[in-house]
Order: structure tokens, then C-alpha cells, then sequence
């Protein structure tokens, strides 16, 4: 047990799948897991092991934003020896041709500052994925017939943004789509030699204003964590 996970020595299999909702996570666990169990349930962040193709998987929430996920992650790794980890979650679209439903595979996450910022002091630290994970999830996602976006995107650390002209810019430099974890999932991964990647579904969308109800996010989200397991067990 940690501070903030109560899973048992053994209950955190080595691939972890992290949406920020837990009650995602509960989602997830129920429709793509075999006899999943509860082994979280610290402050509400569910967390469930159960087999996927007969492979362990935990699906753990991380919370909304990057302090919050860098205290799940952390653990994950230096208390229960997460190998590969990949965050499943929403964002919004920032290009026209990305529509809503879409599913973005990011290769890499600008973000102004995230909680190891401070570490890397004067240094532009640029957080990547695992190119294992990433190539076996565009493969997955080709395999299935999803329409699929790879390239850079957007960690924000805030929700309610006020920087229009921030927007502007990532949009002209081709940022596919904004969310709020990523950047730091990457940067913890490579700190500590694991696998990472964000497998992202474009919930709403930052120039037409479109947006998925709470409803249709939950049962749009069912190719991204399809293509994140199949990735995480690609070579195995």
C-alpha cells in the first residue's frame, strides 16, 4: 500500500491503462476485462485488475491534471513496478481535419510547465512517447479502420483557459489536440525507463465548438482503450 493506492503487493499488474475519470476506469475494467477486481479505492481513484487475452492489466484513474497524475504514476512505478503505462482520456481538438470521435495517438506533449518543470531548470524538456507503443498503436488503430491522428500534442495545466492567442499558436505549429496529462506521464516514463503513451479520443473541439454529451463520451470511447491493450501487448 502506498499514500494514495491500497492495492496489495501484486494486485498492480506491470501494464497499467490510466483514464483520469475513475468511474472510466470502472467503465473500462467492466467491458474489456475478465474477472477484474477492485484493488483501489483510496479518495474515490478506482482502481481494477482483471486479464485482457489472458494478459494481467490494472486500469487505474490518475485524476484530472498533471500534479495529480504525477502522484499516481510515482507510485505505479517506484512502489509497484509499472512497466508500461498509457494514459486513455479525452481531449479537445485544435486542427479542422480532426473530427469529434477521432483518435489521437500523440507522439509528443508541449506544455508550459508540468511538476518536474522545476528539475529541468533553464532546460525545454521535450516529452515523447515509447516508439514500441506508439508504432503497435497506430498499427492497432489501421487494423480496426479508426480514423487516427499521430503528432504533438497539448498538456494543459489548466481547464478553463483564458490565452486565445496560446490556442492560436498551437494550432499553427499543428498541435492535433489539448488535455491536461500527458506531458508529464512521458517525462516520468523516461525518468524512470518505462513505456508511455496517450491514446486520446477528441471529445469536443476548440474551433467549431462541437462537443460530445457525458452520455456519448462513454460509448465513444471504446476503440481507444481497444487500441491502447493491443499496443501494450504487441510484442509479447
Amino acid at each position: 500500500m502506498t499514500i494514495h493506492i491500497g492495492a496489495k503487493p501484486g494486485d498492480i499488474a506491470e501494464t497499467v491503462l490510466m483514464p483520469g475519470d475513475p468511474y472510466r476506469a470502472k467503465w473500462a475494467a467492466e467491458n474489456f476485462l475478465q474477472d477484474a477486481k477492485l484493488v483501489n479505492d483510496v479518495r474515490g481513484m478506482l482502481g481494477f485488475t482483471g486479464t485482457w487475452n489472458g494478459h494481467r492489466v490494472t486500469i487505474q484513474g490518475s485524476g484530472m491534471g498533471m500534479p495529480s497524475l504525477s502522484i499516481y504514476v510515482n507510485e505505479l512505478i517506484t512502489q509497484y513496478d509499472a512497466k508500461t503505462l498509457i494514459r486513455i482520456g479525452s481531449c479537445g481538438g485544435m486542427q479542422p481535419h480532426v473530427g469529434i470521435r477521432d483518435v489521437i495517438i500523440a507522439m509528443t506533449a508541449t506544455t508550459i510547465t508540468s511538476p518536474s518543470s522545476g528539475i529541468f531548470r533553464e532546460m525545454n524538456y521535450a516529452p515523447c512517447a515509447d516508439w514500441s507503443l506508439l508504432r503497435a498503436a497506430v498499427a492497432a488503430a489501421e487494423a480496426m479502420g479508426t480514423t487516427t491522428h499521430v503528432g504533438g500534442i497539448y498538456s494543459s495545466d489548466v481547464f478553463y483557459a483564458e490565452r486565445p492567442d496560446l490556442d492560436e499558436q498551437m494550432t499553427r505549429h499543428g498541435i492535433l489536440g489539448v488535455e491536461m496529462e500527458a506531458a508529464e506521464l512521458y517525462t516520468l516514463a523516461a525518468r524512470h525507463k518505462r513505456r508511455a503513451l496517450a491514446v486520446l479520443t477528441v471529445s469536443d473541439h476548440l474551433q467549431t465548438g462541437e462537443a460530445l454529451s457525458a452520455a456519448d463520451r462513454e460509448g465513444s470511447f471504446g476503440d481507444m482503450v481497444e487500441i491502447a491493450l493491443e499496443a501494450a501487448f504487441a510484442d509479447v
